[in-house]
């Protein structure tokens, strides 16, 4: 099940990354007019003959019954526009090649404009009925982005957490009933659904100038199918992926080059087993083969702590103070001289058996 996000949360989201700018709507505009112009390239290049055509013949041969005047271009060109919608605007020709264009030109007039040139413009502006290819035209527009391929709970995560620091996303998923694709395009991130293991699908998400690349899916071989391909389209780009096995995630590593390769089941087991001990451990995982952890801690009144300085805490249990909170104060970045008081809390990151230590140390005496 999708984690709740309400209207609030979304409007957060949308603090976090601003809205589409004029320039950039512009370019996904011009984008998707030009993908459209292919598409219907022969019914729209068919209705401007016609539309020459009648309109060359009606100034070089047309003369008024009356006055034997010529027609000009501007009024030839809108008299065989009306004849298009059976509007007579000037009384029947003599000529046998204009009076046959008087049949002519209403019939197939009409049979273009159904079979292209209406759809053109629908479609061109009906943003709506042509969501997808509207996502795609979007992607284009983006430069030094990241790619979350799988947008499943760790992709959707992924992808908001991206936007927290500031980057650019485009997403691809494999499922369009995905929970959480709706979710991601309120955010004004551009989703293509499709399949992530087709070249063209990355090269439409913008690969050749994308900064990163995150491969979530929940298959391992797919990741590692996304991201060769990836490198292949663009050398110089950073791929994260993600993995099940820890032997294959490290044979990746040495075999293929690409160095972001996490484990999940390498990052959740510390995790789980430091939870199981007594210490009051938020996250943890390996720094090579030493598992860190990031405990908070509150400082009782009466314990050893109250009266210590941060830096001499850091010293004697051989840890790092990351993070102290007061009644009054939060700091990041505490003091090393910054005396602790009872009903401070400090988060630290240590050690599993140096975080045993400072919680006993913390408690009252």
């Amino acid at each position: 099940m999708p984690e709740p996000v309400g209207p609030r949360v979304i409007g957060l989201w949308h603090a976090a990354q601003p809205r589409l700018n004029w320039r950039r709507q512009l370019r996904a505009s011009l984008r998707d007019f030009l993908v459209l112009l292919r598409q219907f390239r022969l019914t729209l290049f068919a209705f401007a003959m016609l539309m020459l055509v009648g309109t060359v013949s009606f100034v070089a041969l047309y003369r008024y019954p009356d006055a034997g005047q010529r027609l000009d271009w501007d009024g030839a060109l809108y008299a065989v526009f009306a004849l298009v919608f059976f509007q007579l605007t000037l009384p029947l020709p003599e000529n046998v090649w204009l009076e046959a264009l008087y049949f002519i030109i209403p019939i197939v007039g009409l049979s273009v404009l159904a079979n292209g040139v209406v759809r053109f413009g629908v479609m061109l502006f009906n943003k709506h009925a042509r969501k997808e290819e509207w996502q795609v035209a979007l992607a284009s527009t983006y430069r030094n982005h990241v790619i979350v391929c799988g947008l499943g709970k760790v992709g959707y995560r992924v992808a908001r957490q991206l936007l927290d620091f500031g980057e650019e996303v485009v997403g691809i998923e494999r499922d369009p009933n995905g929970s959480f694709v709706n979710l991601l395009r309120q955010m004004d991130i551009p989703v293509i659904i499709a399949d992530a293991r087709q070249r063209e699908v990355l090269q439409q998400a913008g690969i050749e100038h994308a900064s990163a690349l995150v491969t979530c899916t929940e298959h391992d071989l797919t990741n590692l199918d996304i991201a060769l391909d990836a490198r292949e389209l663009n050398p110089a780009v950073k791929v994260v992926m993600r993995m099940f096995d820890a032997d294959l995630a490290r044979k990746v590593e040495r075999g293929f080059g690409i160095h972001t390769v996490f484990s999940v089941s390498a990052l959740a087991a510390p995790a789980f087993a430091a939870a199981a001990t007594r210490a009051n451990v938020s996250y943890s995982f390996y720094m090579d083969n030493t598992l860190l952890n990031v405990s908070q801690v509150t400082i009782e009144p009466g314990s050893s702590l109250v009266g210590k300085t941060v830096g001499q805490v850091e010293r004697e249990l051989d840890l790092t103070i990351v993070q102290y909170k007061s009644t009054t104060k939060l700091d990041l970045h505490p003091d090393p001289n910054l005396v602790l008081q009872g009903g401070d809390h400090i988060a630290v990151f240590a050690e599993l058996a140096t975080l045993g230590k400072l919680n006993a140390l913390a408690k009252r005496k």
